[in-house]
């Protein structure tokens, strides 16, 4: 594993980063329970702004490989089970499940080509009145079990590269993988979570009555150049897979709700 960032590649900085300090923490270079450095000797020893050490420090913490303890750090730690997708980071579901050792996803893409989009879906991307767009329909399943329904669109430049991984097409391999080797990097992403009834068209692809409860997440993702180029909705059968957040309180916080 290389223990530099390459300048040059499409992927992320903090995910490089990611890499190397997971490993690092896999081969017992941080035994559990010892601090890791800090945000300071990371971003002087890697050349990365406090910004980018502290997000590849936070997904750390979401998938379980440090903890934060206020005023002191980050310390290593063993991950435990998987039970969901972690959200509040940049990773897809198929990403997500991968990275905490998840095996037994299938993905089965229903449909791929170009469409006329709706207003909705036009605004999300910014598109002009009459514009184009490529849409990914994708169910995947998890031990067998039925777990969510996506649908992706994507103005039409992006489409082009989508229509060329053949290996997304087939349901084998990320589409954010594919995404960043084609130099679509997300630098800013939102997320919006709601609680629903399943429509009808949703709950046949589920296999669940319409009406049935879902979460659906509605997401943009945007370039480092303000440009959206992804934008997709998914229903989440959370019987079958949970949401995750990780939720740490600020320094001098007690720690109560409201």
């Amino acid at each position: 594993m290389t223990q530099t960032i390459d300048r040059t590649s499409p992927v992320p900085y903090y995910e490089q980063l990611y890499a190397i300090l997971k490993g690092r923490i896999v081969d017992g270079e941080y035994p559990e329970g010892e601090r890791l450095p800090s945000e300071l000797e990371l971003g002087r020893d890697f050349s990365l702004s406090r910004a980018t050490v502290r997000q590849t420090l936070s997904t750390l913490e979401s998938d379980g490989f440090a903890h934060r303890i206020p005023r002191r750090g980050f310390f290593a730690a063993t991950p435990r089970q998987p039970s969901g997708w972690f959200v509040q980071d940049s990773a897809g579901f198929l990403e997500s499940q991968i990275r905490h050792g998840r095996t037994g996803i299938d993905t089965e893409v229903v449909s791929a080509g170009i469409v006329t989009p709706e207003p909705r879906v036009r605004d999300a991307l910014s598109l002009t009145a009459g514009s184009r767009a490529y849409v990914l329909e994708r169910v995947r399943s998890l031990d067998g079990d039925l777990a969510l329904f996506s649908t992706n669109w994507f103005p039409p430049e992006v489409g082009d590269e989508v229509a060329k991984a053949h290996d997304v097409l087939d349901g084998t391999a990320s589409l954010n993988g594919a995404l960043r080797a084609a130099g679509y990097v997300a630098h800013e992403a939102k997320r919006v979570v709601h609680a629903v009834g399943a429509p009808p068209e949703i709950a046949a692809r589920l296999e669940v009555a319409p009406g049935h409860p879902l979460l659906r997440i509605r997401s943009q993702s945007w370039a480092a150049d303000g440009r959206c180029f992804d934008y997709y909705e998914t229903w989440v059968l959370t019987d079958t897979v949970a949401l995750e957040m990780n939720a740490a309180a600020a320094a001098g916080a007690n720690g109560a709700g409201s």
